[in-house]
């Protein structure tokens, strides 16, 4: 385990079991981290999270690009295949990859229960401290069951530091907005709040149109349990209308794409803050089928809602 160089995160007994500690900022360099967090399954859990600094000579501060693996995945294994995946947004950003209890992230009926937002965000927080850290330009991206923490990062956490949310393979699930309106995850997920999330981030979901676990159209997924049965989607185009509206967009849903790129239908509101990549043809893994450099000119589009922060 190493200390967090730039502020030291230490364990409540009670809540999500989570604060920071200020030190002296300095920069935060390559390696493994933990955060101690209690929750109902475990007490002063040391949860890891890696870290990986591009060399440079520069000492200009730098984004931050948070992973959150899918379901069955570990931080570590996703580090391996992201930074070789990645190489242009892994020599530009810091790379960061939390790790799921017990190989999940809570949303409904996974294996975790934890306060995995607090988690993320006492990530966010102790690395906006850091010195070689661009405080205000953090992009987070999830595949799969990280996407869903994603979805909900965007609809519950009030931090101004988040940039950029990137969802791959899960638009919104039907507890996290459910006709009426975003839902906060509450204590036992019930989801029985509506809440209004915050304004000014950019959006893209990623999404498969023969995704046989998410369904493209929405609806209840074959395989994904719920407390009721098999949990639900929104469709994907419709997910990213709401979001889009809830941004400030005033018109109509887009039936067609804006534009498209071989199997890719680009979805694009507000000037390309906030945006759905149709993948035609693609299951589960359509967020492969996105490169790098849509990936990189989503990142660096210049923004217009972050006007209204």
């Amino acid at each position: 385990m190493r200390s967090v160089s730039c502020a030291i995160l230490l364990a409540l007994s009670t809540g999500s079991g989570l604060y920071a500690q200020n030190e002296e900022s300095r920069p935060i360099t390559s390696g493994r981290y933990t955060v101690l967090q209690t929750w109902s399954q475990e007490k002063k859990f040391e949860r890891p999270w890696f870290v990986r600094v591009p060399v440079r000579r520069s000492a200009r501060k730098l984004p931050v690009f948070i992973f959150l693996h899918g379901n069955g995945g570990t931080a570590e294994r996703s580090m391996n295949g992201m930074m070789r995946r990645l190489r242009a947004i892994a020599a530009s950003h810091i790379m960061v990859f939390p790790d799921g209890y017990a190989r999940s992230w809570n949303i409904v009926s996974e294996r975790s229960r934890a306060d995995d937002s607090a988690f993320v965000e006492a990530i966010i927080r102790t690395l906006a401290q850091c010195s070689n850290v661009e405080p205000n330009s953090f992009t987070i991206m999830g595949n799969s069951n990280g996407a869903a923490l994603v979805n909900q990062l965007a609809i519950e956490s009030k931090l101004p530091n988040i940039r950029n949310l990137i969802s791959a393979v899960s638009p919104l699930n039907v507890y996290q907005h459910n006709g009426k309106g975003f839902r906060a995850r509450g204590k036992d997920n019930n989801y029985s709040n509506i809440v209004r999330p915050p304004t000014g981030r950019r959006l893209l979901n990623i999404s498969g149109t023969k995704d046989r676990l998410v369904p493209y159209n929405g609806g209840p997924s074959p395989v994904i349990p719920a407390k009721n049965g098999r949990l639900a989607f929104v469709a994907a185009e419709e997910s990213t209308f709401l979001w889009a509206r809830h941004m400030g967009h005033r018109g109509e849903r887009l039936k067609k794409p804006t534009r498209t790129q071989g199997k890719l239908g680009f979805y694009e509101y507000l000037d390309g803050d906030v945006v759905h990549i149709k993948v035609n043809d693609e299951g589960h893994g359509a967020g492969g089928a996105v490169s790098e450099k849509i990936l990189l000119e989503f990142m660096n589009h210049p923004p217009k809602l972050l006007e209204t922060l």
